[in-house]
């Protein structure tokens, strides 16, 4: 199940709890909330970061293991390849 975030709509009313933000853990078909489940105030789904779990160096070395080449544009039409 994913993990959505929410914060309170007008950051001057409500609780800490929705001014600051909270994550909620809810199945993919269900609704949004779109009350706070502490103090009742309006809240809105907020966009959150994500991390796919990698680094670009991890990728360079595996894609580098498997036989790709990367290259780096140097002037126009031209490259030069890393590896």
């Amino acid at each position: 199940m994913p993990i959505y975030q929410y914060r309170a709509k007008d950051r001057e009313e409500g609780c800490e709890h929705c001014r600051n933000g909270f994550e909620v853990l809810q199945p993919i078909g269900s609704s949004p909330l779109s009350n706070c489940p502490v103090c009742g105030a309006q809240v809105e789904k907020i966009m959150s970061s994500f991390s796919m779990g990698f680094s670009e160096s991890s990728l360079d070395s595996k894609a580098k293991e498997k036989g790709f080449h990367k290259l780096k544009k140097v002037d126009k039409g031209k490259y030069e390849k890393l590896y």
